[in-house]
């Protein structure tokens, strides 16, 4: 009883010293302190070996030449441990890197203190013989007080009262995430074992593989298992599908390994939490996109890009894809200056945790694509050399109600950026579309089908590549399903669906922003290059899900109601016109249409008839028929 006292009183003082604001603030400072000081103790210990522990030998050496070496053995093997940033590096997150550097650093030290001491020493030998000694301790001693640590870490914390927990992959992200969480038992995971289906009846860092998916509803009566996680970066989305819709069968919680932040190497970038709850995205989006990347690098590096409605889902993703590239600049303009100002805000944070090159020059504009001069002076100023068109209006109802504004801004607006660019010798224009564009039954979908035909018209210019990129809806994008859903969920629902049996094809924005930057390398003369949406999804199996996933039971914990189509709404979107034929391109998820033949006299025929409605009293009804009636007209 007397023992286990002290052991907690001891714990309890060390836990209040490592949070102490005084070693917080000084934490590396103390670190090499430590490793300077077991570098001290390590040459002791060598002239005790070296005289068989009979005691010190100096030789010829004075006190005062004496202090000098020892002053010296500080300093260079300080110089050696900061030049290699050992003490920067956090002891209960010590790898191989970790030890790498610690070995090479007492190494370095110890090749200088050698040299120095052939050149200034008679007896060379011996003490080279010392300094050799000294360095095999002090590297194993600061391997010994790093583990020491982390093994203290390990222990000081009892798992007993965290939620009873499988890892679900037992291969180097099952490991990884193992490590994180007994390195971290604030989380409240108490890991019982993993399951694997290539691994069973292996032991994996202490812990057994104890059986395969399949067996996980016999395992959670076993082990009365609260929780999974699963830590397999490489997992198909079909199969995640198929573990999401197994564990809720079986009434057991599941997670999933933060991918975002986790780094095979052992090291956690900033904010890091090893495990997160699993997301619609994560279930419908298609994973990682092959991209060709010398494709997109040759004509976005060191370049002068444009992204208009950067503060924008699209826009801002787009923004993020590009700065991978190394542009020289990027110009990001939109009239919504809330969103562009997080975005810069954004930037700012990623240089300065060193995620984002320091190098590239971002510039934020608000500007209005429906204001020519506007655009046009920041394409002159700026120099561009590619735009990308993200600024639009786009939701369906509140463009139905003030078809004007989306002629205005999406029609308008987007020829102003056209003839800015030509004007301009820009050397590249890719456009954002849409499957609304296609045999469209709402004013939002018909002014993007009238800019697809405003950008095939002007085309062939001799001067701008331009093409279109069409694509379905965005996962998570502002005013979509997924963000609406979610927050019906957390009010405690109901969740409404227009209908019961629409669907819709969906894509999550880093995909779609992936797939346009690829797309921008095929742009030549006006085409419309459209995306592989995969599969349609029936909304009412999506909110299902996402009930599902926040821990609820649909139709019981949270109700599911219909509440009829919106005005202009379809029941199913389609990507292509019939008309149109299409091609695949290299990359399997991009096609290329046919362009379309249209006259720059036909186009700004029916501009004119469109801007002689704004210029005059106008009911919306009108607008949507003529406008209508203009993007079908032979």
């Amino acid at each position: 009883m007397v023992e286990c006292s002290r052991e907690r009183l001891v714990k309890k003082v060390i836990e209040i010293i490592l949070a102490n604001r005084f070693y917080r603030k000084h934490r590396e400072q103390i670190m090499m302190i430590c490793d300077l000081v077991v570098v001290a103790f390590s040459y002791l210990v060598a002239f005790l070996l070296k005289n068989d522990l009979k005691g010190f030998y100096f030789g010829d050496i004075t006190i005062d030449r004496l202090l000098v070496s020892g002053v010296l053995v500080i300093v260079i093997y300080g110089l050696c441990f900061a030049l290699f940033k050992i003490h920067r590096s956090l002891w209960k997150y010590i790898s191989i890197n970790e030890v790498i550097r610690i070995a090479e650093a007492n190494l370095l030290a110890t090749l200088v203190m050698i040299l120095i001491t052939n050149i200034f020493s008679k007896k060379a030998t011996y003490y080279v013989s010392i300094e050799l000694i000294a360095m095999v301790i002090s590297t194993v001693m600061m391997f010994a007080l790093r583990g020491v640590y982390r093994l203290y870490r390990r222990s000081s914390h009892g798992y007993s009262d965290g939620k009873k927990t499988v890892i679900i992959g037992a291969g180097d992200g099952g490991t990884l995430l193992l490590r994180e969480i007994q390195q971290n038992p604030n989380l409240g995971y108490r890991i019982i074992g993993f399951v694997d289906d290539n691994k069973v009846n292996k032991v994996v860092m202490g812990l057994n593989v104890l059986g395969t998916s399949k067996d996980l509803k016999e395992l959670k009566d076993k082990y009365d298992l609260e929780v999974a996680i699963v830590a397999i970066p490489s997992l198909a989305k079909e199969d995640l599908n198929k573990l999401v819709e197994n564990c809720h069968e079986i009434n057991l919680k599941i997670e999933i390994m933060n991918q975002e932040k986790v780094v095979l190497d052992g090291t956690a970038k900033r904010n890091y939490n090893p495990v997160a709850k699993i997301r619609i995205e994560d279930l419908l989006g298609r994973g990682e996109i092959k991209l060709d990347q010398s494709e997109i690098s040759s004509y976005i590096t060191d370049k002068v890009v444009v992204v208009t409605g950067a503060g924008g889902s699209i826009g801002s993703e787009l923004c993020r894809q590009i700065v991978k590239f190394k542009p020289g600049r990027l110009i990001m303009i939109d009239i919504n200056e809330n969103g562009l100002y997080m975005l810069e805000q954004e930037f700012n944070n990623m240089v300065r945790h060193k995620e984002m090159d320091p190098s590239i020059v971002y510039i934020s504009y608000i500007a209005s694509i429906r204001d020519y001069k506007a655009i046009d002076s920041i394409l002159k100023n700026e120099r561009a050399e590619i735009v990308y068109h993200a600024a639009a209006h786009k939701h369906v109802p509140l463009m139905e109600t003030r078809p004007m504004e989306a002629i205005k801004n999406n029609v308008f607006g987007t020829k102003n950026v056209i003839d800015a660019c030509i004007a301009n010798k820009v050397k590249r224009f890719i456009m954002i579309s849409t499957d609304k564009a296609v045999n469209p039954t709402n004013v939002m979908g018909a002014t993007k089908r009238m800019t697809e035909m405003i950008l095939q018209a002007y085309g062939d210019n001799g001067v701008t590549k331009m093409a279109a990129v069409r694509f379905g809806n965005v996962l998570g994008s502002n005013g979509s399903v997924i963000p609406i859903f979610k927050r019906q969920i957390e009010e405690g629902g109901p969740v409404t669906i227009t209908d019961r049996n629409i669907i819709r094809y969906f894509m999550t924005i880093p995909e779609a922003a992936q797939l346009v930057l690829q797309a921008g390398y095929y742009a030549d003369k006006g085409e419309i290059f459209v995306l592989d949406m995969g599969k349609p999804v029936k909304i009412l199996s999506l909110a299902e899900k996402m009930i599902k996933l926040s821990g609820y039971e649909p139709y019981k914990d949270i109700d599911i109601v219909e509440i009829g189509l919106r005005k202009g709404e379809k029941m199913f979107e389609e990507l292509h016109l019939n008309s149109e034929t299409f091609t695949k391109t290299k990359n399997d998820l991009i096609y290329e249409n046919q362009i379309m033949k249209i006259s720059k006299e036909a186009i700004n025929e029916r501009l004119d008839v469109l801007r002689d409605l704004l210029n005059k009293d106008t009911s919306s009804d009108e607008f949507k028929t003529t406008i209508l009636d203009l993007i079908i007209k032979d």
